[in-house]
């Protein structure tokens, strides 16, 4: 029987060479753009590696997220997308609100125990709730030119992390990271109108919940 759409996401063949808490950033980074994150479940058993669960606040923004990253190349690995088979945890928890009776609480562990059994995240580490912010048309982002500025980045940010969101749009050609200057970097597209459309997708875009990217077009 065919899993119908819910609010929790199941990823397979996600690659399993990295630390469990940047795996989650990653994620976060590559799916927090489609809507409000309750949960991201990465596991790391014999038999669950390669395996993630995002959990968002609504279904729409589960569907849409699905649709747009199907087989994403994540590390190279294509991501396998399909629509979790339980309740996760943090929606029973919305569910059942915060202040629960026994019988509710009891309720909401039985459903999070009953989606883990079924390849749902039964516990996890809670992700970052805040939604990225939506993006900003950059009235002072500079003369428009092939290669974007990028600046308020977390100083945990890699050229990895970059590259993952920057390479959805169309042209992108390297991140150039500034070792010596943590919390900046380049990007390179092939041409300006490719760069302009970067830029306007992903300025302001949350790395972290409390620091929004800040991109303009880098000076000449």
């Amino acid at each position: 029987m065919d899993v119908l759409p819910n609010q929790t996401i199941y990823i397979s063949n996600v690659f399993e060479k990295l630390k469990k808490e940047e795996t989650k950033r990653l994620i976060y980074a590559l799916f927090g753009r489609f809507g409000r994150i309750l949960d991201i479940v990465v596991m790391r058993g014999e038999r669950l590696r390669g395996q993630a669960w995002v959990v968002y606040t609504d279904v729409g923004a589960a569907t849409e997220a699905l649709r747009a990253m199907q087989d994403f190349p994540f590390y190279g690995k294509p991501l396998r997308l399909s629509f979790a088979k339980g309740k996760s945890e943090a929606v029973a928890r919305l569910e059942f609100g915060t202040k629960k009776s026994k019988k509710d609480r009891k309720a909401a562990k039985d459903a999070a125990e009953g989606a883990a059994a079924n390849g749902a995240a039964g516990n996890a580490a809670r992700a970052a709730p805040a939604a990225p912010a939506p993006p900003r048309a950059a009235e002072d982002a500079g003369e428009p030119n092939e290669t974007l500025f990028v600046q308020n980045l977390p100083e945990a940010t890699t050229s990895e992390m970059l590259s993952m969101l920057f390479s959805q749009y169309t042209g992108f050609v390297e991140v150039r990271m500034v070792h010596a200057k943590p919390g900046i970097a380049f990007v390179d597209f092939q041409n300006e109108s490719q760069s302009a459309v970067a830029l306007s997708g992903l300025n302001g875009f949350r790395v972290v919940p409390d620091r929004p990217m800040q991109v303009t077009f880098a000076k000449r």
